[in-house]
């Protein structure tokens, strides 16, 4: 049974598809907005990889009013903030503003999304950032050995493919390509407009009636590719660098799984955070790491849990034997209550102290409507996260974290040998 939806969040389909969210939060005096596209990395062709992130940097080039200076002014100039963000699943241009700006906050993130104009000289200079966005995450250790990880779990699915694309792709797209992309993705059904803080749902709907007015055309969503079968593997890559960099780690439960605040207490006991069995046992018994953590990402139909640190390569075969002790003591033992209900504080804690943030609020909204198609109350969550029992935490731990199952990728300084 679920709990009943507070008075402030409220929920609108227009006729052509379109949704719009609100949570009213009269105590605050700013706004968070966000338009969200159900579209992300997952749903592009081999030959458009990296149209949705690059798609994403055109949007802020211009529209038919608006210059890319117009753009970025009309927030900076009252004091907000614009920005977007791409990911495998969901693309989101949001502002954050004060309340008194809503209608400017919707009239320009409504103009990019249905005006932009995609001017071939913009596209040019576009793709020479993108490129250098690009040699900047292969400079970057973590980021580098976190894509070859994607890679390995995914590959040949498109969620084993980089966000950001490749060169040749990145390098090939031009207006129609743009184009056509907006046409297939971009339409009202696919879209949610999320708005949190202090704006009533009566006056957001007005405005998105006055700006959202796409012209009606013939569409065809893309939708998500299935994934295909998983093969654990191991990969050891080599960079001029000076520590070696590290991820153990498996395909797991999707973002839909009821299983997924139970894997979560797992993750939180394992290592999240200072207090963590990883932080304690590897960094602060024997000091072989300054930063190790267990985390977890979860799409719609899969999902991956994974084990990272940065070490000495001298290192890494003790620590492996160390982490894999871990995991099977989370396997074979169940977790003491007061861990558990430390544990289960800490998520709780997270849940809570996140409401202060009008940004994370309008995020948990879209996404609840996005994964769940309604909103997913705090009780909710809370009591799922009260509900789960060190058994069913440590059962789950025995599908989930099979030695033979688990794949590993290994960034080591390319003047060691293996």
């Amino acid at each position: 049974m679920t709990n009943p939806i507070p008075d402030r969040i409220q929920k609108t389909v227009l006729p052509n598809g379109l949704r719009v969210l609100t949570e009213t939060i009269k105590t605050v005096r700013s706004l968070s907005v966000g338009i969200w596209v159900k579209t992300g990395s997952r749903h592009e062709t081999e030959e458009q990889a990296g149209i949705t992130h690059f798609l994403e940097h055109m949007l802020f080039k211009g529209t038919e009013q608006r210059s890319a200076y117009d753009i970025a002014r009309s927030m900076e100039a009252v004091g907000g903030y614009l920005n977007a963000f791409t990911s495998p699943e969901l693309t989101c241009y949001y502002a954050r503003c004060l309340d008194s700006e809503l209608d400017t906050a919707l009239d320009v993130l409504t103009d990019m999304v249905l005006h932009s104009s995609f001017p071939e000289e913009e596209i040019e200079k576009e793709k020479k950032v993108v490129l250098e966005e690009m040699k900047m995450y292969r400079d970057n250790p973590e980021d580098f050995v976190f894509e070859e990880f994607h890679k390995q779990l995914f590959m040949p699915h498109p969620l084993g493919r980089p966000i950001i694309g490749y060169e040749s792709t990145v390098n090939a797209f031009d207006r129609k390509n743009l184009f056509e992309y907006i046409e297939q993705q971009y339409h009202p059904s696919n879209v949610i407009i999320a708005v949190t803080g202090n704006a009533g749902h009566e006056e957001v709907l007005a405005l998105v009636e006055k700006y959202f007015q796409p012209v009606d055309r013939p569409y065809q969503i893309n939708g998500d590719v299935p994934v295909t079968e998983y093969n654990p593997t191991k990969v050891v890559l080599k960079k001029p660098i000076e520590q070696t960099h590290f991820i153990l780690g498996n395909r797991c439960l999707s973002a839909m799984d009821p299983n997924r605040f139970k894997l979560l207490l797992a993750n939180t006991v394992l290592g999240s955070g200072m207090s963590s069995r990883l932080h304690q046992n590897i960094r602060e018994k024997y000091g072989y790491c300054y930063h190790i953590q267990s985390f977890m990402e979860a799409f719609r139909d899969s999902g991956i849990f994974g084990i990272y640190a940065g070490t000495d390569r001298q290192y890494v075969d003790h620590m492996r034997e160390l982490i894999l002790a871990e995991l099977t003591r989370l396997k074979e033992e169940l977790i003491p209550q007061n861990e558990l209900d430390e544990a289960k504080s800490q998520l709780k804690g997270k849940l809570l102290l996140a409401q202060e943030s009008m940004s994370n609020r309008m995020t948990r909204l879209a996404k609840s409507e996005v994964f769940y198609d309604r909103y997913i109350t705090l009780d909710e969550l809370v009591a799922e996260i009260d509900g789960a029992d060190a058994k069913q935490i440590r059962d789950l731990c025995n599908t989930c974290f099979i030695e033979e199952d688990l794949s590993e990728t290994i960034l080591m300084p390319e003047h060691l040998s293996e």
